[in-house]
């Protein structure tokens, strides 16, 4: 089962906020949403999906998924395969891992 762009973004917000969570534990609930908070912006070639005040991912019209090199450019050497393999990846580090893998932060 493949994931939307709307899906894979909630999963983004709940791995950051439970991250988050876990990791600054004085984080009131309003910094908490804030700092988790993930947007979605269209855009003729690729999907931006940014967290908090960051741009993390572009998602390409084939639905692959990417980091990024600056705001609005995608890192092609940075590719977490598709919407369709969201459920293998933990989304809430710097970038994603693998699960099982040492989450980076």
């Amino acid at each position: 089962m493949g994931f939307t762009i709307e899906e894979f973004a909630a999963r983004v917000r709940q791995d950051t906020a439970e991250r988050l969570g876990r990791d600054y534990p004085a984080y009131s609930t309003s910094m908490l949403e804030h700092d988790s908070r993930v947007s979605i912006h269209y855009g003729r070639k690729y999907a931006r999906v940014d967290v908090g005040e960051s741009g993390k991912y572009m998602i390409d019209q084939a639905g692959n998924i990417y980091g990024i090199k600056a705001y609005g450019v995608p890192h092609l050497g940075k590719r977490f395969r598709s919407l369709e393999t969201v459920d293998i990846f933990y989304w809430g580090g710097y970038y994603a891992t693998a699960k099982g893998e040492p989450c980076a932060k």
